[in-house]
C-alpha cells in the first residue's frame, strides 16, 4: 500500500525531522530518568531510610519512574515505526482502514498510525489493533512457503 495522501517530499522531510527531534527529546528524558533513579538507589544504599514510610515512598518513586521510562520507550518505538513508514512509502496511511491520515492529525501526532475515525473505533473496542509482529511473522512464513513451492516446481 503506497502513500496516496499526496504528501510532498518536502512535507515528508518535515515530518521526518519532527519525528527525529521528538525521538531525541524522549531519548534524553529516558537517559535522565534512568540516571536519576540509579543515582538515587546508590545513595539510598548508603543512607538506608529507617522508617517504613520512607522505604515505601522510595519504592513508589522508583516504580513510577520505571513506568514513565517504559511509556517513553514505547513512544520511541512508535516514532521508529513512523520513520520506517516514511521510508517504505506507507506514512500517512491508516493501518486499520487504509484511508489517508489528515495532515492536521500528523502535525499534532506525527507518529499516528490510524485516522481519527479508526482510532475512535479502537478506543471503543469495536476493532482490534493489528499486531504487526504477528503479521510480519505470518508474512515471513507465507513468503517462505511460496519460495519452497516455487523451488519444488522448478
Amino acid at each position: 500500500m503506497k502513500n496516496n495522501n499526496k504528501l510532498t517530499q518536502k512535507e515528508l522531510q518535515k515530518f521526518k525531522e519532527l519525528l527525529l527531534a521528538k525521538r531525541n527529546e524522549i531519548f534524553g528524558n529516558v537517559l535522565s530518568m534512568e540516571d536519576e533513579t540509579l543515582r538515587r538507589q546508590r545513595s539510598d544504599l548508603s543512607n538506608m531510610p529507617i522508617h517504613m514510610a520512607d522505604i515505601a515512598t522510595d519504592n513508589y518513586e522508583t516504580e513510577y519512574t520505571l513506568e514513565l521510562v517504559g511509556s517513553e520507550r514505547k513512544l520511541m518505538q512508535e516514532i521508529d515505526e513512523a520513520l520506517d513508514r516514511i521510508e517504505n512509502g506507507t506514512y500517512a496511511i491508516c493501518e486499520g482502514s487504509g484511508k489517508s491520515i489528515p495532515k492536521t492529525r500528523l502535525e499534532a501526532i506525527p507518529w499516528a498510525r490510524y485516522c481519527v475515525e479508526y482510532a475512535r473505533l479502537l478506543e471503543k473496542g469495536l476493532v482490534r489493533e493489528k499486531d504487526s509482529l504477528i503479521e510480519s511473522i505470518f508474512n515471513d512464513q507465507t513468503d517462505e512457503e511460496q519460495n519452497e513451492d516455487s523451488d519444488e516446481t522448478s
